[in-house]
């Protein structure tokens, strides 16, 4: 049996309940304006209903494909990065109520071939991000 990869989640409170976070964050044209990785866009890849839930995005290396998990009830927001050379990386995201406002907590995932340091600046990017994304709908 393997050992998944090392993991941090990161999260932040907002002000506002979990309907109003959900109902921003589910939509894959809000990321942009909060998710730095994604600030060139989005472009929804079909407009067939079977491929709703998949965007290009510009990445560092060509284009990308982001898959977005549907509207649910239950607060989840995961999303599927596809690079060009063919790896899928995952990034968990979830809104879960507490107390009158919000935790929106992103898993982050370590992967094998990131050093320290490529880490750590990922977790800062994401941290960076969540912040963004809490001065955006407390504002």
């Amino acid at each position: 049996m393997s050992q998944g990869f090392p993991s941090l989640h990161l999260s932040v409170w907002i002000d506002r309940d979990l309907a109003g976070v959900y109902d921003f964050l589910h939509r894959p044209e809000n990321f942009p304006l909060w998710a730095s990785g994604l600030a060139g866009g989005l472009q929804r890849l079909s407009a067939r209903a079977e491929d709703a839930l998949d965007w290009l995005a510009a990445g560092p290396d060509g284009e990308i494909r982001v898959r977005f998990s549907p509207r649910n009830e239950y607060g989840v927001v995961d999303h599927w990065v596809f690079l060009p050379g063919g790896q899928v990386i995952s990034v968990p995201l979830r809104v879960i109520a507490n107390a009158g406002g919000s935790e929106v907590t992103l898993t982050l995932f370590r992967l094998p071939e990131m050093s320290d340091a490529v880490f750590a600046r990922d977790t800062d990017w994401v941290r960076r991000d969540l912040a963004r994304l809490k001065e955006l709908l407390q504002s």
